[in-house]
């Protein structure tokens, strides 16, 4: 009989959920970055390993929320936490636990959520004795299903999340096909590789006010070369200047790099354009983020 297990992906942000999503799914669906809040909506990673299919529900990190977008993005973390089953929860191990992420994992104690702890950027701790109390204190309060010490950047430690998820999986049907990878259409997928090329690029005060979509995504009848046409949305005039660069350097370079992972992921040679416009404080503005795709699904 075939077995399946629905796991959220939670913790603060920029605790390393994205990447462990990657990781697990073994192809990138995640946009990745050193900037907070990179992930803004939930994202879907599905694996199948035998008759067994784990399906991991990526989530924004936890922070305190700022415009209506952040709102958005705290109801996305609320409602894939609610009524779960069996959660990942992922803290990074150089920082202290928060009130948010405490809330968290109390409220997982008394919905009695099966929990995954894992404890990444292991690679960082140059003394690994300091897991000890660390992993003795979390089993003492939260009583996960298991505590596993990782480190994402080098790929130490997934296996054993995945070990760890199979364990959860219960009598039931697969929910999606067996080779799938994740639910995000291909359109969402380019818009976020290019935003993330835009995050990695640019400076600390411009990233979050910028979201990307993808207007046209169409194979050439005639070629093997794929068509995209994006648009990359920033709050401020001046932004835009910083987007496009000095004679355009700034977004030609951007282009280039989305353009590269783009031939990668889609395994054929794409053909990039990309504009940028400005629309005035779209953060706090929901018909504009709801056209964009970053409401609730």
């Amino acid at each position: 009989m075939s077995k399946t297990v629905f796991l959220t992906i939670a913790g603060k942000t920029n605790a390393g959920k994205s990447s462990l999503l990657n990781a697990l799914v073994g192809e990138k669906i995640a946009s990745v970055s050193a900037k907070p809040q990179t992930t803004r909506t939930r994202i879907t990673g599905i694996k199948t390993i035998g008759d067994t299919q784990m399906v991991f529900m990526d989530t924004p990190g936890l922070h305190k929320g700022r415009t209506k977008l952040s709102g958005h993005m705290m109801n996305a973390v609320r409602e894939s936490v609610s009524g779960i089953d069996a959660a990942v929860f992922v803290m990074d191990c150089t920082k202290k636990l928060g009130d948010q992420e405490t809330a968290m994992l109390e409220s997982f104690v008394q919905n009695k959520v099966s929990v995954i702890f894992v404890i990444n950027k292991i690679d960082l701790l140059e003394d690994k004795s300091r897991l000890a109390p660390l992993i003795a204190e979390v089993s003492a309060k939260y009583d996960p299903a298991a505590i596993v010490p990782i480190s994402v950047l080098e790929n130490s430690g997934i296996d054993i999340v995945e070990q760890e998820a199979l364990k959860l999986a219960v009598n039931g049907p697969h929910f999606f096909p067996d080779d799938m990878f994740t639910d995000q259409p291909e359109k969402i997928i380019a818009a976020e590789m290019i935003r993330e090329k835009l995050l990695v690029l640019l400076s600390d005060e411009v990233p979050h006010g910028i979201a990307v979509t993808v207007e046209r995504m169409t194979e050439r009848d005639d070629k093997d070369i794929l068509d995209i046409d994006a648009v990359i949305y920033c709050e401020r005039e001046s932004h835009k200047g910083i987007v496009i660069g000095k004679g355009g350097a700034m977004l030609k370079k951007a282009a280039s790099m989305s353009r590269k992972e783009l031939e990668d992921f889609f395994r054929i040679k794409v053909n990039l354009k990309c504009w940028v416009k400005v629309k005035e404080d779209w953060r706090n503005r929901e018909g504009l983020i709801r056209s964009f795709g970053l409401t609730e699904k």
